[in-house]
């Protein structure tokens, strides 16, 4: 049986400025809006603010990063809607963020670079050691005798 041809390769994606007149970013496009969402979050100041996150990237498929001074959690997530093109399947119906999000402002030429990021629990719990003071260890119970159950006799 003979061997599937590969696929040929994808021309160069135009940079923006070498899109010709009409055309649009979203024209070779791959979707990279449309596969996670990023949300802003508290800038972590404690030890149990740094263990959130590391709850949060335990998840996997998340980043936790800082873009002019502002900590954002990112979650890798496809939109329910992107098609195999990359378009959207509900474009007319989309919801008001994708409305408001504009080709002009999209990431289209854009590599991501943050001032800091972080992908595992234990990056994030490294940077918390380097920054804040020791941990101070949880207090262990009071050591002592349990009080003693009551004997129950049977008949």
């Amino acid at each position: 049986m003979p061997k599937p041809s590969p696929k040929p390769p994808l021309p160069p994606r135009p940079r923006r400025d070498q899109l010709k007149p009409g055309e649009s970013p979203c024209d070779y496009c791959t979707g990279k809006c449309c596969r996670y969402f990023s949300l802003p979050i508290d800038e972590p100041r404690t030890w149990d603010d740094f263990d959130t996150i590391r709850w949060y990237l335990a998840h996997g498929r998340s980043l936790i990063y800082v873009h002019e001074e502002t900590w954002y959690l990112l979650v890798y997530s496809d939109c329910q809607y992107l098609l195999p093109d990359n378009r959207c399947g509900i474009y007319h119906d989309r919801p008001q963020i994708c409305r408001e999000y504009s080709a002009a402002e999209c990431e289209y030429d854009d590599d991501w670079s943050f001032e800091k990021a972080f992908e595992t629990p234990e990056q994030i719990w490294e940077y918390a050691a380097a920054l804040l003071p020791p941990r101070r260890a949880k207090k262990a119970p009071a050591l002592g005798k349990p009080a003693l159950l009551p004997i129950v006799t049977l008949p």
